[in-house]
């Protein structure tokens, strides 16, 4: 989760949350940037994140695990099904993939605590997630306000790919064995998409913009850009944003929480970035499939280019979107070959997937990488590319994804989200102001 705020003189969209560590020292020692554009609106910066991911419960162990090389991915086992004993044995042996990455359960310091999120019968697996980052991003934020007047200015925009799958599963077991009478009323509720930004408000008492994207596995950015409007429109002044995600396999929530720098400002937030760009396009070519020459991923990057103000060579990292296909994978490659050219062939640009440690998150995997990206900045650090043997050959000389983490400045950074349907986002974030 992150917060977002905006700033009285300045207007833009930006996103904030306390964290230990600081970037002031990187951002020392490489050159500054332009300001953004005027017509962009507010100024937003992140002032505070959260996440629930495979590699841990927080932002804190999951990025020190992330930077350090440590993979959460796994053979799935009979019990990640959470099925009956008789049944998840043979479930588990007609399933076409085992291969998972979820989220450690437990009440140990890293761990999800399952038990103190889902207390409501209304809660499904999904939703919990999200009110555990949310929690964590707010805090981050210093923002857990108890005026009316703040809390109709702060709202809510989470978003999720498919919700709770294993509800819907039960529900329709119960059907086939004529046990409709058993059906939890709860059972619509806890599906719904939107009901995760729902339960946040609810929670903390906020009344302002409440919104839900679903686009696939690019939801999280979506809902991040999209939030970022709310405030650049004076919609709120804060967002609490992210996507969520709980599947057989895998369950993922991450989020921001967002607020104008101007408002950030007044109450002496800590910022770690500016969001600086947010490019959106469509495909139109395949339900699954992008088009070969990478039209879509190259309109989503110069867009969010556009929009910042800044040139191709002014960006630092790449979180490429790679989902380990190699039509997917290849043709966002030559994307980021069409837009950054020289700069890319230069190894000066650091390119990475992190999805080889956590697995693909599907909704909630924008918002969990978007994070990523930021700390990127915040701490001078590219994060790896794990589980990569061989790399397709369209990588040559300096233009590799990093195999390590590595330590450099960091001013400005993009992370693409692609999802089926052929819908696409690039976020860009740069170093706060």
């Amino acid at each position: 989760m992150s917060c977002l705020r905006r700033t009285r003189h300045t207007p833009l969209f930006r996103l904030r949350r306390g964290f230990s560590g600081s970037s002031a020292a990187v951002g020392a020692e490489a050159e500054a940037l332009p300001p953004p554009r005027p017509s962009a609106g507010r100024r937003v910066v992140v002032t505070g994140l959260g996440a629930v991911t495979p590699l841990g419960r927080g932002v804190g162990a999951t990025w020190d695990r992330l930077v350090a090389g440590k993979c959460a991915v796994r053979s799935l086992a009979a019990e990640d099904l959470r099925l009956p004993a008789e049944t998840a044995g043979r479930t588990l042996e007609q399933l076409p993939s085992r291969v998972v990455a979820a989220v450690p359960r437990g009440k140990g310091k890293d761990e999800f605590d399952e038990e103190a999120w889902t207390k409501d019968k209304s809660i499904s697996g999904f939703i919990s997630y999200a009110l555990c980052a949310a929690d964590e991003a707010l805090r981050d934020a210093n923002w857990l306000p108890s005026e009316d007047d703040k809390k109709e200015r702060t709202g809510v925009s989470i978003g999720g790919g498919i919700g709770s799958i294993s509800d819907i599963l039960d529900a329709s077991q119960m059907i086939i064995e004529n046990r409709l009478r058993r059906l939890s009323p709860y059972f619509i509720p806890k599906i719904l998409i939107n009901m995760a930004s729902g339960h946040v408000s609810m929670r903390y008492g906020f009344q302002g913009p409440n919104h839900a994207v679903v686009a696939a596995c690019a939801t999280g950015a979506h809902s991040i850009g999209d939030a970022t409007r709310m405030i650049q429109f004076g919609d709120a002044d804060v967002m609490v944003v992210g996507g969520t995600e709980s599947s057989i396999d895998a369950l993922s929530i991450a989020g921001f929480s967002r607020q104008a720098l101007d408002h950030a400002k007044e109450r002496g937030a800590k910022f770690y970035a500016e969001i600086r760009g947010y490019g959106m396009s469509g495909d139109a070519h395949h339900i699954t499939q992008p088009q070969h020459d990478g039209r879509g991923a190259i309109l989503a990057m110069k867009r969010a280019l556009d929009q910042s103000g800044l040139n191709a060579n002014e960006i630092d990292y790449v979180n490429a979107h790679a989902t380990s296909t190699p039509l997917g994978d290849a043709v966002e490659a030559n994307a980021i070959k069409t837009i950054f050219r020289d700069h890319a062939a230069s190894g000066d640009l650091a390119l990475s997937s992190t999805k080889g440690a956590i697995g693909h998150l599907l909704g909630a995997a924008g918002s969990v990488e978007a994070i990523f990206t930021v700390l990127a900045i915040h701490h001078g650090v590219a994060p790896p590319t794990l589980n990569l043997e061989q790399p397709d050959p369209l990588f040559e000389g300096a233009f590799t994804p990093l195999s390590a983490a590595r330590k450099m400045p960091i001013r400005a950074a993009i992370s693409n989200s692609f999802g089926f349907g052929g819908t696409n986002t690039s976020l860009l974030f740069s170093s706060p102001p």
